[in-house]
């Protein structure tokens, strides 16, 4: 019973981190801005901290299992 909310929170959490991980690296390849209106190196870093962060969230939820 419980697993059911650990695997849509993980899913969930591991495509957003793993698709700001992906979107920030494509921005950063073609010299484009990752936030407007934002230090170019403080958006990289967050945009990256939080991809890994919501990344590493979605694999322990899965590790919950």
């Amino acid at each position: 019973m419980e697993s059911g909310p650990a695997i849509f929170a993980g899913t969930a959490f591991t495509l957003f981190g793993a698709g700001l991980l992906l979107w920030t690296g494509v921005r950063v390849r073609h010299r484009a801005p990752v936030a407007h209106g934002v230090s170019p190196a403080t958006a990289v870093a967050l945009a990256t901290l939080f991809g890994a962060v919501f990344l590493a969230l979605g694999l322990w939820c899965f590790g919950r299992v």
